[in-house]
């Protein structure tokens, strides 16, 4: 071979060598309904949402397939491209047939907390997430960074393979790890956190970004359907943590922008210090964004609170963006944002009282008695969580009981007794059936065969469980809580705003296709970017 020739063939093979991009940018916003987008998209500037929409693809009708839509099994979905069925993080926790007990969903008591107490691993998800596979595609060379202000959210995305994971701490307002990724804190991160951010954050006052006749979307700002989070015997404008007790400035300070500002101030410190874009081979950063999830549930989609919150990380990610084109380049980096879950409305919406309480407490008590009385044996329920009840398989083979026939029985029971239950099934009717990308039964997409329950509850839509202090929650299989934003933006995209009904399964293959690496292991999605 002539040396012209060499020399083009080395540099057609660095051409197909190198066509990835430098950096991967997966955000998740916690409890990020999809009109929030357009509702507030007057009070946006140019750098942030608006720029992912007016220069990326916009995903306008993306929707989760599966219950129960929350914050971990929202967080795994997105990331394995698959549902509860196959990754197994069924909820935010669960009970365990085997343990007797609930257990949180990255809680691994193997390992040891660095930086703070939490003992946690990512080994309860039972597949490769889209960060895993970017490790395996080339023998570990790439870095996968995961951060969040809550454990699940940096735990999860970063899967099995993460160089790290890092969370908050409301311990000392640290960002700690786990024994799980590595020995010790690096010394960056020990420096950051000696910066103590979260206490002089704690000290800053929350004020509107824009004048109050701006949020004229949003409820009055004095509502009685909200929380008085701050102690403030109110909820009007301006906030600060001043009436709140010294040893609980730490946690509800997460219940600000300034837990989003933290979260960026650490996202920075991570591409710098972990020199991410600066490698041979992509690497990979996931955000998880939690501080609208803490806002949401205490004053609701249609809060002042909420709307200034996401005007704050509109300038938040602009920031980021800004950030990135500085440190990895403009063109470089590809980056995806979507959402864990949406949300419902709260109480009180206009004059119609739209939504509608129901008593967990009750329906426990309830089928209690009526497994006592038809069954004539105590202790035959042996818990409930998640809207499912399980039973005490034991006790009814030692009682020789038709184990098919009571679970049926039971949802008979709640069908009839329980206007307001949508749907009731029993795992005999899961069983056998295999999950799909297309949502033809989103409690089977979240049914996980040896962690789900007995019997399963779904409500009515706008009918919402106790929450105690929640105001707005979510979990559902409806549009407020399925319907969330999809946003690609960068490396290999196009400008585009499509309609077509896609999934966040559908995440991970995109990713994957546009890595030209192989997708997770039990990822249902397809890529959905031409």
């Amino acid at each position: 071979m002539s040396p012209r020739k060499i020399l083009c063939f080395l540099l057609i093979f660095s051409a197909i060598q190198y066509a990835q991009p430098k950096l991967v940018v997966g955000i998740v916003v916690d409890q990020m309904r999809y009109d929030f987008l357009f509702r507030f998209r007057n009070n946006f500037a140019e750098g942030g949402f608006n720029r992912l929409m007016n220069e990326g693809t916009n995903f306008t009708f993306a929707h989760y397939n599966y219950i129960p839509t929350k914050t971990a099994p929202g967080h795994a979905s997105v990331f394995t491209g698959t549902t509860p069925f196959y990754h197994g993080i069924i909820g935010n926790d669960w009970y365990s047939h085997e343990l007797k007990r609930n257990i949180g969903c990255t809680e691994d008591k193997r390992y040891n907390g660095l930086g703070g107490p939490d003992q946690m691993s990512p080994l309860n998800m039972l597949t490769s997430t889209i960060t895993d596979q970017l490790k395996i595609s080339n023998n570990g060379r790439s870095k996968v960074i995961s951060i969040s202000i809550k454990d699940r959210g940096a735990i999860l995305p970063g899967g099995r393979m993460a160089d790290a994971a890092y969370w908050y701490t409301s311990e000392n307002g640290n960002f700690m790890s786990s024994t799980y990724y590595m020995k010790e804190l690096p010394k960056w991160v020990n420096d950051f956190n000696a910066q103590k951010l979260a206490a002089k954050y704690a000290d800053s006052v929350w004020t509107l970004s824009k004048p109050m006749e701006n949020y004229r979307n949003s409820f009055p700002d004095e509502n009685p359907y909200e929380a008085d989070v701050f102690s403030e015997n109110g909820t009007t404008f301006p906030h600060s943590l001043k009436n709140v007790k010294e040893k609980n400035k730490l946690e509800i300070v997460k219940n600000t922008p300034s837990g989003n500002q933290i979260l960026v101030d650490f996202a920075k410190a991570s591409v710098q210090n972990e020199m991410l874009g600066q490698h041979e081979v992509p690497d990979f950063l996931t955000i998880s964004f939690s501080s609208t999830d803490y806002v949401g549930h205490a004053y609701g989609p249609n809060s002042v609170e909420i709307h200034d919150m996401f005007i704050k990380l509109d300038s938040q990610i602009a920031d980021l963006l800004e950030f990135l084109d500085k440190s990895v380049g403009k063109g470089n980096y590809v980056m995806f944002l979507t959402a864990d879950h949406g949300v419902d409305e709260t109480p009180g919406w206009g004059n119609v009282k739209l939504k509608q309480g129901f008593s967990n407490k009750s329906l426990t008590k309830a089928v209690k008695e009526f497994a006592k009385t038809t069954y004539n044996t105590d202790n035959l329920i042996e818990e409930y969580s998640n809207r499912q009840f399980f039973l005490n398989d034991s006790l009814m083979a030692a009682n020789k009981l038709n184990q098919k026939e009571v679970r049926q029985n039971i949802a008979e029971f709640v069908r009839v007794k329980y206007p307001a239950v949508f749907t009731v099934s029993t795992r005999d009717e899961l069983a056998g059936k295999w999950a799909s990308r297309i949502p033809e039964n989103p409690l089977l997409n979240g049914f996980n065969q040896s962690r789900s329950g007995d019997i399963l509850v779904e409500l009515s839509p706008f009918y919402d469980f106790d929450n105690g202090k929640e105001k707005a929650n979510h979990s559902s299989a409806f549009t407020y809580d399925t319907h969330v934003p999809l946003l690609f933006y960068g490396w290999g995209i196009k400008r585009a705003q499509i309609a077509d009904p896609v999934y966040v399964v559908d995440i991970a293959a995109t990713v994957a296709d546009l890595l030209k690496i192989t997708e997770p292991s039990g990822c249902i999605g397809i890529p959905i970017i031409k």
